[in-house]
């Protein structure tokens, strides 16, 4: 029995050891089949590679003349927001050569070579911009169109678009059996054409703030293409260049390790401070629809965001009170990227003004029907109203032009003008020159003696307005007694 206890044990452990043996080789396979999908140091010309990227470098003779053909068809695609016309200067445009050759003589300490692709490159670029600014000066077409729009300003995205072209574009370079120049220019162009010509838009139209913000983009794009093309160069671990002299190498090494590092700092920062911006920016977006859109009884009008001054205002269409401002500076502490940002709103107070005055207007006006009313009621005012109404309308029918009832008129203008304490009007004959005669009506009135000269003017014009309107006439002259 304890035999037959310890075979069993014995397959139990065979059994256990060849299902080891076989995960270890089917990791290995996985390992191998990755390594031969991912792995393409094997693929790698380094003489070739380096051979063809120096000859890309120089600009002279046909080269030249490609580049400027090249920037005036992406100009004329931009002017015309056409990304077809801009696509094919891309594909035909020699910009790549210095860049490759600056992140290149970094990889491999080559000094004369970092020294000759930043003087073309110079070139390039200065030949660029002078050739979009002269065909946007003598273009008819100056209006700024979208795709001139979106190299005005860079973001993240064009970061990561310089990157990922540039690690695409130097892995194809060092592939065995260089691939075509237009798989490059579809590859990385791209991002260099559209901010030179931009460049060039903005010198034309003297907006300054376009030339800088499309330089920036340009430049970010290039010092970031350079990084991935020394970045891959060391990994494939191009040769160094080696002299005769072993000073001048440490001296040659530490030069380029020198503009290495001064090449990097900047893209580093830059990418930083990009990521920083978009997240700022969709902190803003979010803010905007989240807090402030579809607030029942308020109405955002526009908005403004200063990056400068770290400071975003809301302009609100209505009244805005203390505890609603507290609990929009409350909201925006929730979003990380707007902690640092002062919030300010701004209310249409003019609205409750205008809500104050009607409301005023009205209280003035009970007012004075009260006092009318409790004057009406006086029981002795009353009978003699009534007697003074019956002795005016005998007067009134006598006289045949009489047109409005005087009666009524006075009370009316007692009830507007609660002041007045006399009032009378009559037509009167005159004449200027002593043969032509006139009718003129002439209005009677005393005012209360603590009222200030200015406002008895004021009541006056008042006054004078509301008669005309009454008795239906152009001239009417008042007169105080």
């Amino acid at each position: 029995d304890f035999s037959d206890e310890e075979k069993k044990n014995e397959t139990v452990e065979q059994k256990k050891e060849a299902r080891k043996k076989d995960a270890e080789g089917l990791l290995d396979s996985s390992k191998k089949f990755i390594k031969n999908i991912f792995d393409f140091r094997d693929d790698t010309d380094r003489d070739a590679t380096i051979v063809a990227i120096k000859n890309d470098i120089p600009l002279k003779g046909a080269t030249a003349w490609i580049l400027i053909f090249a920037i005036f068809v992406a100009s004329i695609g931009l002017n015309l927001s056409s990304t077809a016309v801009v696509i094919g200067a891309m594909l035909i445009s020699p910009l790549m050569g210095p860049i490759l050759g600056v992140g290149m003589s970094l990889a491999i300490n080559d000094i004369d070579t970092l020294r000759s692709s930043f003087v073309n490159l110079l070139v390039m670029v200065v030949l660029s911009v002078l050739t979009a600014y002269l065909y946007f000066k003598i273009s008819p077409l100056t209006e700024l169109t979208p795709e001139l729009e979106a190299r005005t300003s860079p973001n993240i995205l064009d970061v990561f678009i310089a990157i990922f072209g540039g690690l695409a574009l130097i892995v194809a370079r060092t592939k065995k059996g260089t691939i075509a120049s237009v798989i490059f220019g579809v590859a990385i162009a791209t991002a260099l054409m559209p901010p030179l010509c931009t460049a060039g838009y903005g010198l034309a139209v003297g907006n300054w703030a376009y030339f800088f913000g499309a330089m920036y983009l340009f430049a970010i794009n290039t010092t970031f293409i350079a990084l991935a093309t020394f970045l891959v160069l060391k990994i494939l671990r191009f040769p160094m260049l080696k002299y005769a002299n072993s000073k001048r190498r440490k001296r040659t090494a530490q030069i380029a390790a020198f503009f290495g590092l001064i090449a990097m700092i900047p893209a580093i920062l830059t990418f930083i401070s990009l990521l920083k911006q978009t997240a700022i920016d969709s902190d803003y977006k979010s803010y905007l629809k989240n807090e402030t859109e579809n607030v029942e009884g308020l109405w955002l009008q526009r908005e403004r965001k200063d990056d400068g001054n770290k400071t975003i205002t809301l302009y609100f269409n209505d009244e805005i009170n203390e505890t609603t401002t507290s609990i929009f500076r409350s909201k925006i502490k929730n979003y990380d990227s707007l902690k640092d940002y002062e919030l300010l709103v701004d209310g249409d107070d003019s609205r409750s003004g205008e809500k104050l005055s009607l409301a005023l207007d009205r209280a003035f006006e009970d007012l004075d029907e009260k006092d009318n009313v409790i004057a009406g009621l006086q029981k002795q005012i009353g009978e003699l109203e009534d007697g003074i109404t019956n002795l005016n309308q005998q007067i009134e029918s006598k006289n045949s032009n009489q047109t409005v009832s005087f009666t009524n008129l006075s009370r009316d203008a007692k009830v507007r003008f609660s002041d007045l304490e006399y009032f009378g009007y009559s037509k009167v004959l005159e004449s200027k020159d002593f043969i032509n005669i006139d009718t003129v009506t002439v209005a009677n009135v005393r005012w209360k003696v603590s009222l200030a000269d200015s406002i008895v003017i004021a009541k006056e014009r008042a006054l004078q307005q509301w008669l005309k309107q009454e008795l239906k006439l152009d001239t009417i002259v008042i007169k105080r007694n």
